[in-house]
C-alpha cells in the first residue's frame, strides 16, 4: 500500500500548564522538566466522533477521493462515549461512505497496527482505498486531581487514506502482557447474579516501568526493522514516534545514536493523544511541506498491553 492523503483535527480548548497550576499541586517547571509538555488540547463541547469525521474528510480530500470511494475503514480507539456501535461505524455514516468498517484497540500502538491491517487487506485484494483513522480522548480516563497522569494527555483525531502501491516496506508488531503497569477499568452494568468484586477507577500508570519498557521495546523494534531492510539509522528521514513524553523520545534517539533532528515532535503543545499521536504528527509534517517523495519514515508507537508497533514507509505522495 501507499499513503495518498492525511488529515487531523484538534479540540478548540488549549490548556496550558499555568491553567493546571490553578487546581493542581504542580508547576510549569515541574511538568516541562518531566514531560516536555507546555500545553495540550482538550475536548470540551465537542464530541470525539466530530473530530474523527473532520480528520477523515480532510484525509479523503487530500487523497483526491470522495467518501464513496472508500471501501474499508479501520479506526483505532481506546475509549469513547459509545460502547457500541463502533466509532468506525459512526464515522462511516457521518461521512457518507458505504463500506465495511472495524475498530481496533491496541492502546497507543493502534494506528500502526491499523496500517498493518490495511496493508494486509490490500495485499489480499479485499480493498483498494482504505481510511485508517485514530481518534482518542484519553483526558476522559484520568484522575484530574492526580498530577502524575492528568498533565500528560490531550485529545485529537488523525487519519490517512491508503491505496494500492509500494509505500509500505515492512513492520514489526509485538505484545507483552503487563496489565499491572498500565490499565484503565470500568464497571459494567450490574446484574442480579454478580457476586465478584468489581473495580472502576481512573487510569493507573507506573510511570517508571512504562518509561523503561517503552524505550527498550521501541528501540529494539526500530533496530530490528532497519536490519531486516538493510538500512542504516541515517537512511531514515524522520522517526515519527508516539508522542507520549519528550524524555522517552530523547531516550530512543540516544539509543539510536541520532540527534533530535531525526525525531520531529509535537508533544509540547498536543500532549499524549494516545494512538492518534503518530497520525497527527504525520499530517502536521505533510501539510508543513516537510515530507518529500522518496523519504523513508519510521512510525513507531507503544501502549498499554504492553503493545508495540513499528513500520517503515516510503513517502510516495
Amino acid at each position: 500500500m501507499k499513503i495518498i492523503g492525511t488529515g487531523r483535527a484538534h479540540p478548540a480548548k488549549v490548556v496550558t500548564n499555568a491553567m493546571l497550576e490553578e487546581f493542581l499541586d504542580t508547576s510549569n517547571k515541574w511538568i516541562v522538566e518531566r514531560t516536555g509538555i507546555s500545553e495540550r488540547k482538550l475536548i470540551t463541547n465537542e464530541r470525539l466522533e466530530e473530530l474523527a469525521v473532520k480528520a477523515s474528510l480532510l484525509a479523503i480530500e487530500d487523497a483526491g477521493l470522495k467518501p464513496k470511494d472508500i471501501d474499508y475503514i479501520i479506526c483505532s480507539n481506546v475509549v469513547n462515549e459509545y460502547i457500541t456501535p463502533s466509532l468506525s461505524c459512526i464515522v462511516q455514516g457521518a461521512i457518507g461512505a458505504k463500506c465495511a468498517c472495524v475498530d481496533v484497540n491496541v492502546a497507543c500502538a493502534g494506528f500502526v497496527y491499523a496500517l498493518d491491517m490495511a496493508d494486509d487487506r490490500i495485499k489480499c485484494g479485499k480493498a483498494k482505498n482504505i481510511l485508517v483513522l485514530a481518534a482518542e480522548e484519553p483526558t476522559r480516563m484520568v484522575d484530574w486531581s492526580d498530577r502524575a497522569t492528568c498533565v500528560l494527555f490531550g485529545d485529537g483525531a488523525g487519519a490517512v487514506v491508503v491505496t494500492e502501491g509500494e509505500g509500505y516496506m515492512g513492520s514489526r508488531l509485538s505484545a507483552v502482557s503487563m496489565t499491572d503497569s498500565l490499565h484503565y477499568m470500568r464497571c459494567l452494568e450490574p446484574t442480579p447474579y454478580i457476586t465478584k468484586e468489581e473495580l472502576s477507577a481512573p487510569m493507573y500508570m507506573n510511570g517508571r516501568q512504562v518509561f523503561k519498557t517503552a524505550v527498550m521495546l521501541s528501540s529494539r523494534d526500530i533496530k530490528a526493522l532497519l536490519a531486516d531492510e538493510g538500512l542504516a539509522p541515517e537512511d531514515i528521514k524522520y522517526y515519527i514516534l508516539h508522542q507520549a513524553n519528550m524524555r522517552i523520545i530523547e531516550a530512543v534517539a540516544n539509543h539510536m545514536e541520532l540527534d533530535m533532528s531525526y525525531f520531529p515532535h509535537n508533544v509540547e503543545y498536543c500532549g499524549n493523544t494516545s494512538s492518534a499521536s503518530v497520525a497527527l504528527l504525520l499530517d502536521e509534517l505533510h501539510r508543513a511541506g516537510k515530507l518529500q517523495r522518496g523519504d523513508k519514515l519510521i512510525l513507531s508507537a507503544f501502549g498499554a498491553g504492553f503493545t508495540t508497533g513499528t513500520c517503515l514507509i516510503e513517502w510516495t505522495k
